[in-house]
């Protein structure tokens, strides 16, 4: 399904397995990652919210929409920094959560290099 700007829309059972795989993906590189549990902040057909706890103890609120990920709070289960509480305000966009952790936590970049280099030593042992 898409919307009038040919932008793919996902229902709010949608959100939840993308943010499912999301969370899958950086669990081990972030201090903590859920979907926001506030009745405010829930899941719609327009986006899914995400609390994030960086390895450096920074919290966040995160918006995950069809425009990408941005970050609407500065605590978990807050949308401070959003203009407004709709997807469409005109704050800075993330076409990944790996881009937007690569800005807000240098201690990510480490623990994602240093992950990808022991992958890249396991394989190369396991060719010899």
């Amino acid at each position: 399904m898409y919307n009038q700007s040919n932008e793919k829309v996902l229902d709010a059972e949608q959100w939840k397995q993308e943010a499912q795989a999301i969370i899958g993906d950086v669990r081990d590189h972030v201090r903590d990652i859920v979907v926001c549990d506030s009745p405010a902040l829930r899941s719609n057909n327009r986006a899914i919210h995400l609390n994030l706890t960086t390895l450096e103890g920074l919290e966040f609120c995160v918006r995950l929409s069809p425009q990408g990920f941005s970050i609407v709070g500065n605590r978990h289960n807050c949308t401070d920094n959003a203009k407004n509480d709709s997807e469409d305000d005109d704050g800075e966009y993330y076409e990944t959560i790996y881009s937007l952790l690569n800005v807000i936590s240098p201690q990510y970049r480490n623990s994602f290099g240093n992950s990808l280099l022991d992958r890249l030593q396991r394989l190369s042992e396991s060719q010899r």
